[in-house]
């Protein structure tokens, strides 16, 4: 019987095993890197365990260290969580070795299936080897991991040796294993996969499909369960094929399975021999905890021989800390408030406070709606995420609501290649214009106390806001009687509520200010100073850095002095496990190089001046 869990894990992950372990009286343990000191996950567990002597972005990939925690705690199992050192057999057994109960298959099932290309012959699937022309496009893919690191589209021949470059350096450092592959890329395939569950007994299920072709940079954004659309032949297909890799290894525990469907043919990509990350949508559809079911499989317990019958229809979105905008870039600092309103299941991290830095994936938090039918369940999805109070860094919440409204979306016809399509129409800023105002008038009313009216009409309050990217200024008026504003009126105004009306309509505004952050509603405002200051100063094609980060890689033949083109990569940053690619911003000659291989670098960091060709 477990009594102890350690949970060789962070974030999200480990909160939401923590949350099974204490339903079910069992005490849990954490570990933390010196970044984490703080996390949620550390004050979600019993007992927290610092794991010295690495880097933050390398802690959780020290099994040594986790597995002495493990026994120094008091634990009698351990729990991976997904990612890290989830798919490693290595660790597995050596958790084992230690005298603790691995949650999770055995170390042997691991080592078929975690090695993607070892899992393709298994499944009868050979791997490209000498690539040519005639195989374009591909997909180099890490043989280790998940999670879209390690991963690349290839679509010239003559960019296939720095890709493969790139997601070997980029699988290394997420899972500490550099080997990768290349296989055949399907453009307009969709991405459906099975859930299994195996006991020790003979038993495994194969728990419906899901859905999860909403990608981005092969990193799943969108999932659900049924996966819409499939005939009930080529589910019983998926589901057969699923049961049978898992039995050819000798499967036990939780697993998914994972196939590209085109037409009606499915085709086997690859087995996660752990929790998915999309888990929820399964467990609200079939009304089971994969996690305690994890739990009694590792002690021994039998599953009954059916699993239990599906109902209704779930949708996962997943809120990043990213702007899809701008190249999914990933963003940091304080997150002063999360809420998600309406009746959906929430599996964060991060509480309201906590600092969103630059080591781990940028993933805020799951969001999940169950209801009767699809069509019920996206529009609550998509109701709650709009209606979310998000206070702090810039996140794909816009992209996730008109996803889910986008009619390809709707009507199931979506395929991976959806934000290859749609991506500029999705992420175009939804200006509020009334936002600033609402803005300024709750700004005034907090310092109105301070004695802000003025008995000279004509001359109105003037404030200016960033939004979007551009400038905004507004104008009002402190009267005898509260607050005006031209061609609006002004129903109600204090220091967190503004409501106004035009032409009969009213709209209300939440507004909360931190620092020179405020937030109107949905709407993020800067504000600005009443007289700008100077611009920066920066030469003309001065490159800066898009984010913190650590620059890992500087492209062949960039050094000073050298002819570039306009959009070709200079270097590459590294932050939240993925590697970024930072190209030239004009056509011209690269008159200054800064940064240097190993350098770590903060967001605004002069990276390069490239100074234009004269036309």
């Amino acid at each position: 019987m477990i009594t102890s869990v350690l949970v060789a894990n962070r974030g999200e992950i480990a909160c939401r095993i923590a949350r099974t372990c204490r339903d079910l009286g069992i005490a849990t343990v954490a570990v933390h890197s010196d970044a984490d000191a703080g996390a949620l996950h550390t004050r979600a567990a019993d007992t927290a365990v610092r794991l010295p002597g690495s880097a933050a972005a390398d802690t959780y990939l020290r099994g040594d260290l986790i597995v002495k925690a493990a026994l120094a705690a008091g634990a009698d199992a351990v729990h991976p969580g997904y990612g890290f050192l989830s798919e490693n057999a290595g660790f597995a057994r050596a958790v084992q070795d230690a005298g603790l109960v691995w949650i999770g298959p055995p170390p042997e099932a691991i080592e078929a299936m975690a090695s993607k290309t070892r899992a393709k012959q298994l499944m009868g699937v050979q791997p490209l080897t000498d690539v040519t022309e005639a195989d374009l496009p591909v997909l180099v893919k890490a043989a280790a991991g998940g999670g879209g690191r390690g991963m690349r589209v290839v679509r010239r021949l003559a960019d296939l040796d720095a890709e493969l470059a790139a997601a070997r350096a980029e699988a290394a450092s997420a899972f500490g294993d550099g080997e990768v592959f290349v296989e055949p890329y399907l453009e307009n395939g969709r991405h459906v996969e099975v859930q299994v569950l195996a006991d020790t007994h003979g038993t495994v299920w194969a728990l419906g499909t899901r859905d999860c072709s909403l990608q981005r940079r092969h990193q799943k954004v969108i999932e659900e369960a049924p996966a819409p659309g499939l005939t009930d032949a080529l589910t019983q297909e998926l589901h057969t094929l699923a049961v049978r890799a898992a039995r050819a290894v000798g499967y036990t525990g939780a697993g998914t399975v994972e196939f590209l469907v085109a037409g009606d043919r499915a085709h086997f990509l690859e087995m996660n021999t752990r929790l998915q990350v999309e888990h929820p949508v399964t467990e609200e559809v079939f009304g089971v905890d994969l996690v305690a079911e994890q739990i009694r499989v590792a002690e021994g317990h039998a599953l009954d021989p059916e699993p239990p019958a599906p109902r209704g229809h779930a949708v996962e979105a997943r809120l990043y800390a990213e702007d899809p905008a701008h190249d999914w870039a990933p963003q940091t600092g304080r997150l002063h408030r999360l809420a998600v309103p309406g009746a959906v299941r929430l599996d964060t991290g991060y509480t309201d406070g906590d600092d969103i830095g630059v080591h781990y994936d940028p993933m805020l938090a799951k969001v999940v709606a169950h209801a009767p039918t699809r069509a019920e369940a996206v529009r609550k999805l998509a109701a709650a995420l709009e209606r979310a109070v998000i206070h702090g860094p810039v996140t794909n919440r816009d992209l996730l609501v008109r996803s889910l409204r986008h009619e390809e979306f709707t009507q199931g016809r979506m395929d991976t290649g959806f934000y290859d399509r749609h991506l500029p129409a999705l992420t175009e800023p939804a200006a509020d214009p009334y936002a600033p105002l609402a803005a300024a008038l709750a700004d005034a009313h907090g310092r109105s106390r301070f004695g802000g009216w003025r008995n000279v009409p004509s001359q109105p309050q003037i404030k200016r806001y960033a939004m979007n990217g551009e400038e905004h200024e507004v104008r009002y008026h402190h009267t005898r009687t509260g607050l005006t504003a031209d061609g609006v009126t002004v129903v109600h105004a204090d220091a967190s509520l503004v409501i106004l009306e035009t032409d009969g309509v009213r709209r209300r505004y939440e507004v909360a200010r931190y620092g020179d952050h405020v937030y109107a509603g949905p709407t993020a405002l800067t504000a600005l100073p009443r007289f700008p200051a100077p611009e920066a100063d920066h030469a003309p094609g001065s490159l800066l850095a898009p984010m913190p980060g650590t620059v890992v890689r500087i492209a062949e033949g960039v050094t000073e002095g050298a002819t570039v083109e306009a959009g070709q990569p200079l270097l590459w940053l590294e932050a939240m496990k993925m590697q970024h690619k930072v190209t030239a911003p004009t056509t011209g000659t690269l008159t200054t190089l800064h940064a240097t291989e190993g350098q770590q670098v903060e967001l605004g960091t002069l990276l390069a001046v490239v100074e234009e060709s004269a036309p």
